[in-house]
């Protein structure tokens, strides 16, 4: 072992941390990583690999962090679905109060069925929203549609019109703030797709205002995901809160403040103290907002359940081309897609490790057994040696982990389950070939 900073790196307290195993005759003390009370060899064992294994005590305890930290104002939290739709993760949510930001009919189905309740704290956001999924969400009666241009905004209020209803909006506008992130993932600037430009917004309030069919109740705004900078945030609120001031003085009722999400975590470097991070960034939200007397909409998702998430794999083979090692394991970028996409950095770390310093250690490239070249976890990373069998943990994987699995290669999905204390609940069971078959005739 390399000492207590190195083991710190490797844990995401509450949910994941290492204890002592029981000392055996003969045997060397060991460490354990555990999921809240439960050992995640034993999960694995039990359940099998690849498995998501997530924490609820680290969920519950993520969200309250975001709750504090916006206490002084009003304010519902809408968990972003599309981070972690699992419907068992919704509930668990859904109970703490949390409202949801959903991009699609499906999502919002996801919700319903968690918490039929819930759907009166939904924002529907996305670039395109179809006549069916509008349909639905004014049948489900959420709080709020996040429109985004002005064809949506005329079939948003016939598809209303149909209904006999009244939908409530906001218009999603595009600050063109850049923020320091991966550009698949950045959404503030005007060459991205989304939002309508400051210039346009005062003329499509007027004809949302003239619509019977829609009311007019807020500002949106989202810059992108895993911006770990709170400036970027500050500057994006500072115009919509001009924005606010200005669309009152045209006579505007604005309620909702809709900031979005995208505050990162940290995936590789010490990441301190979550509820400090979310303070922060609470305070680059609220003091331009200072004074305006609006609702604060939130849209997290990574922030919450990405580091309450953890995927389990075993190594299947070692393998060695003239002197380069690869852990051949048996999870793949089906199973995690974030290092193929965005050549994503997640820690690696063993399940069981010597609790004595001074462990074999190798570079190797941690690979899976998809047809890729791209089918990687690390390059060239340096790890305890690990031997066929073992079981490690690729952690921080709670979101846009299973949210974007496939079936590539006819590979089933993993099976995931949900932790609390000493309890295990599978909250996915796995996939099995012939169902992934199913639908083919």
């Amino acid at each position: 072992m390399k000492g207590h900073s190195e083991l710190t790196q490797w844990e995401r307290p509450p949910g994941f941390s290492y204890r002592e195993s029981r000392r055996r005759a003969g045997r060397d003390q060991n460490l354990t990583l555990h999921c809240e009370d439960v050992s995640l060899s034993q999960l694995a064992e039990r359940y099998g690999t690849p498995l998501y294994a997530y924490s609820a005590r680290a969920l519950r305890e993520r969200l309250t962090a975001f709750d504090k930290a916006f206490r002084a104002v009003p304010h519902t939290i809408c968990y972003s679905v599309k981070a972690n739709s699992n419907v068992n993760i919704l509930r668990l949510l859904a109970r703490q109060g949390c409202g949801f930001d959903v991009v699609s009919g499906g999502e919002l189905e996801r919700v319903l069925i968690a918490d039929r309740r819930a759907g009166r704290r939904v924002v529907f956001s996305g670039v395109g929203k179809t006549r069916e999924e509008m349909t639905a969400a004014l049948r489900a009666k959420i709080l709020l549609f996040n429109v985004e241009s002005a064809s949506e905004l005329r079939e948003l209020a016939a598809c209303a019109a149909r209904l006999h209803t009244t939908a409530r909006v906001a218009l999603r506008v595009n600050p063109d703030v850049a923020a320091d992130t991966h550009p698949h993932i950045s959404t503030g600037l005007r060459k991205h797709k989304f939002g309508v430009p400051f210039s346009a917004a005062r003329e499509l309030y007027d004809k949302a205002a003239s619509s019977s069919y829609l009311n007019v109740a807020g500002v949106s705004v989202h810059i992108g995901s895993q911006i770990r900078d709170v400036a970027p945030f500050a500057e994006a609120v500072a115009r919509v809160a001009d924005l606010v001031r200005d669309l009152r003085v045209d006579g505007h009722t604005i309620e909702y403040v809709d900031v979005g999400g995208g505050l990162g975590i940290a995936y590789q470097e010490l990441g301190g103290d979550f509820a400090n991070s979310v303070a922060r960034y609470a305070r680059a939200v609220m003091q331009p907002l200072r004074g305006l007397k609006v609702h604060l909409l939130l849209e997290p998702g990574r922030s919450i359940v990405g580091p309450a998430g953890a995927l389990l794999t075993s190594v299947i083979y070692r393998k060695e081309n003239d002197g380069k090692r690869f852990l051949i394991v048996d999870a793949a970028m089906n199973d995690l897609m974030r290092p193929a996409l965005y050549a994503a950095y997640h820690e690696i770390v063993p399940a069981i490790r010597p609790a004595a310093p001074g462990g074999l250690t190798e570079t190797v490239d941690v690979v899976g057994p998809v047809c890729e070249s791209g089918d990687f976890f690390a390059r060239d990373r340096e790890l305890p040696r690990a031997e066929e069998g073992d079981v490690l943990a690729i952690l921080d994987a709670g979101a846009y982990g299973m949210a974007l699995a496939s079936n590539y290669n006819t590979r089933p999905r993993a099976a995931e389950v949900l932790v609390g204390g000493k309890s295990v609940k599978v909250i996915r069971r796995r996939e099995r070939v012939r169902e992934l078959m199913a639908a083919e005739s």
